[in-house]
């Protein structure tokens, strides 16, 4: 080999170590897909304090109960679960649409709230409603419509993701899934990496008439048209005391619930008979990090407390992260229990709801394709 062609050759040879060596390349081999827990961290979004919670005020709420609200994708249709009357049941789903999502302009104030109908709603008791991220699924609890227990979960589709009056007849989610006692409060989760697909929901472990027997769950299933698996219990955001409603971030990587457990508030103890707490984790293969309660986090960020003193209680976030609707049984409101809405600023990293709309779009070429 001539001297220069074998320099050169060493060269490149040399460069090549180099940048296999390097720290932030990824790891080689079975595991290359799987990011390494400081770069995922690193790549997580950072929020500010959430502010003051504020009363959607009487468009939204009345005399009667108004909780559980879900908020769609574009942020343009707030479901609420109320017993006002009117309905068909116990409580039902309504909706109340807006034309822009400007909290400033009084052209974006959200509508008086029209019932789905029975499509969606029974003679018993329909609510926690929750959307698939493509807007064309719709899970919820009902006491209303039989099937396998106390209260099971059901799931409506509709053609239109735009179209709040479209959905198609309620389908039981099916008994392995749904147990004997009361199955409660879904949140639907999209693992883009895995494309593993997870149902979160609150499970009645004790019978009837024990307050105490609600632990958090997850069913699995692989791609969007298989069946969910049988339920596992989530070990991490369960406790002895009710463990119930979740809202998790479109990434994955951080939840909230709604839970009666005491503790880990900056005075010592819960805030209320329930409150809302947020667990995080650094990869979606993670295990979910030891609840805390929303008033020690957001006073940490220099923020208002969340939790009155009162139930606080059925977290519903927004698709990029930055607003939380829940419901408040604190004094000052219209009902005993009212939805109040609190908002945060992105301050670095990704922005997920960009993140998750280049994914849909990615995955809807490919579709055609």
């Amino acid at each position: 080999m001539k001297p220069v062609k074998r320099s050169i050759t060493l060269l490149l040879a040399f460069v090549a170590l180099v940048q296999a060596c390097t720290s932030d390349k990824g790891p080689v081999g079975p595991a290359a897909s799987r990011k390494l827990v400081p770069d995922a961290m690193d790549e997580q979004p950072q929020y500010g304090p959430w502010s003051a919670p504020v009363n959607l005020g009487p468009a939204i709420n009345t005399a009667a109960n108004e909780q559980h609200p879900a908020i769609s994708k574009d942020g343009l249709s707030l479901y609420i679960s109320s017993d006002r009357p009117g309905g068909f049941g116990g409580t039902d789903i309504w909706v109340s649409q807006r034309a822009c999502t400007d909290a400033d302009d009084p052209a974006c104030a959200w509508q008086t709230p029209a019932n789905l109908g029975p499509n969606i709603n029974s003679a018993g008791n329909d609510l926690a409603p929750t959307f698939t991220p493509d807007g064309h699924q719709l899970y919820f609890h009902s006491t209303g419509r039989g099937g396998c227990g106390l209260a099971d979960i059901f799931v409506a589709r509709r053609h239109d993701k735009r179209d709040d009056f479209g959905w198609a007849p309620a389908e039981n989610v099916g008994c392995v899934v749904n147990g004997p006692f009361a199955d409660a409060g879904p949140t639907y989760f999209e693992d883009e990496t895995t494309g593993i697909t997870t149902l979160y929901f609150t499970v009645q472990n004790n019978p009837p008439g024990s307050d105490q027997g609600f632990d958090i769950y997850a069913s699995t299933r692989i791609g969007d048209e298989g069946a969910f698996g049988p339920p596992a219990l989530v070990p991490q955001l369960s406790s002895p005391y009710r463990d119930t409603r979740t809202a998790i971030r479109r990434d994955g990587l951080e939840i909230f619930l709604s839970s009666g457990r005491p503790g880990d508030d900056v005075v010592g103890h819960s805030a209320g008979s329930e409150d809302l707490w947020v667990s995080t984790r650094a990869t979606t293969s993670d295990a979910w990090s030891p609840p805390l309660n929303l008033n020690l986090v957001n006073q940490q960020l220099g923020g208002p407390a969340i939790n009155g003193a009162a139930f606080d209680g059925a977290p519903a976030l927004s698709f990029d992260g930055t607003t939380l609707y829940f419901f408040s049984e604190r004094p000052g409101g219209f009902g005993k229990r009212d939805l109040y809405v609190t908002t945060r600023t992105l301050l670095r990293g990704p922005d997920v709801a960009e993140h998750a709309e280049a994914a849909d779009r990615r995955r809807e070429r490919n579709e055609r394709h």
